[in-house]
């Protein structure tokens, strides 16, 4: 296995790159991390001196560099944060070099133009897998888990949410791209309501559950996410009558309340420019993008800071409740996923979303390739995916309870 991974010095690219190079995964050959920041790829090679792994520093933006580095892979890992604006290109790179594409997805931004491009994938013989982590990713399989299991379905609820035990942390540090998280509190999001895709208001939907410890009382709300853009469209799911699709989302309490006051603040429209005084010259000005300016302040107060952050336990959720009938009986069924600190996830940010990615590119390449454009619940085998996070220390849990009619 080839492996190129672009953006492959960010956060989630470099917890993918760990996982492929680890003896979880055996079958790598070589891993291409191609960045435009040649800091964070000697921080990386540093991190992970494996001869396997390659750096090469490349502005994502020049198509004859990025058709160079396809030449030479089997398969392409896009790392590039969504709001970057490359994913479609990059996309339609890999279709042009006949290189088996993966992203990370996430906010659903372009799923649905890069659905639209299925037949033409087919057509050159080029696989595509988009939305590959945790969420989505890992959360599209949960969701496919309960599906089977069902003859008919009413309605299937996904719902993921983190907490950590320890002292409270007196730095804001965000668990993925600075972008993504105010994208999600402050964007319009898509759920799949009485049958159909409808738009609802950010941070709407709050539903509180009750879950098992260290959860707790948790409160949930709707963030703009591609889970219900595929999943009640897949084949398998559509056909057993699903009425009903919803993503719900619950960060840690500080953390989430930090970021809607972010948002709340002006933040939520990051990338329109602002003019502020510069340093230099009396009246002159310099204009800069409010993401590029908060991005900036969060690192340095990050590095200022470092030596007060505290340790604290991790704990993830996954779940997805699926609801309808089996043997014509009234049935529900609940899928977790549940992750919780273990001396693997070490020199990890978020060993969920890394690792996820990492099964996902291996079992894309361990079998046949299916050309076409897919979501994660139309192309994998859900028993052989799970069996993988199970390997990586997360617990799988599958409840189903059913009823008399």
């Amino acid at each position: 296995m080839n492996i190129l991974i672009l953006g492959g010095a960010g956060m989630m690219s470099a917890g993918t790159a760990r996982d492929l190079l680890s003896e979880l995964s055996p079958g790598v050959a070589r891993i291409v991390a191609a960045d435009a920041s040649a800091d964070r790829l000697a921080a990386l090679k540093a991190a992970l001196p494996d001869p396997r792994l390659e750096t090469r520093t490349v502005d994502v933006t020049d198509e004859a560099a990025i058709a160079a580095l396809l030449a030479d892979c089997d398969l392409c890992i896009n790392g590039v944060p969504t709001f970057a604006g490359l994913q479609m290109a990059i996309f339609e790179a890999c279709l042009k070099a006949g290189r088996a594409y993966a992203d990370y997805g996430g906010m659903g931004v372009y799923t649905v133009k890069q659905k639209a491009w299925h037949a033409r994938f087919v057509d050159a013989g080029v696989t595509a897998v988009i939305g590959l982590g945790a969420d989505p990713g890992l959360s599209n399989l949960i969701c496919r888990a309960a599906a089977d299991r069902l003859d008919q379905i009413t309605s299937i609820n996904l719902y993921w949410t983190a907490t950590r035990l320890g002292p409270p942390s007196p730095v804001l540090m965000p668990p993925y791209s600075v972008s993504t998280v105010l994208a999600e509190f402050a964007n319009t999001s898509q759920q799949f309501i009485n049958g159909r895709l409808v738009e609802v208001p950010p941070q709407s939907g709050a539903e509180t559950l009750d879950l098992p410890a260290p959860f707790g009382r948790t409160t949930f709300i709707h963030t703009q996410h591609s889970e219900p853009l595929t999943v009640p469209f897949a084949k398998g799911i559509a056909e057993k009558g699903i009425q009903e699709f919803t993503w719900k989302l619950a960060l840690p309490a500080a953390d989430q309340s930090a970021w809607i006051g972010l948002v709340q603040a002006g933040f939520g429209d990051f990338d329109t420019p602002v003019t502020v005084r510069a340093d230099g010259a009396p009246g002159t000005k310099a204009t800069v993008k409010p993401l590029d300016v908060l991005s900036a302040v969060i690192d340095r107060n990050i590095g200022a800071h470092a030596g007060q952050i505290p340790d604290a336990e991790g704990h993830e959720l996954h779940m997805a409740v699926g609801r309808g009938l089996k043997d014509g009986k009234p049935t529900t069924v609940i899928v977790t996923v549940l992750g919780k600190p273990d001396p693997l996830y070490d020199g990890y940010i978020d060993a969920g979303t890394s690792m996820n990615m990492s099964i996902a590119a291996q079992q894309i390449l361990k079998n046949p390739l299916n050309p076409g454009v897919w979501a994660a619940e139309e192309y994998f085998d859900v028993d052989a995916y799970l069996a993988e996070v199970r390997r990586r220390k997360f617990t799988v849990e599958i409840e189903t309870t059913t009823r008399e009619a």
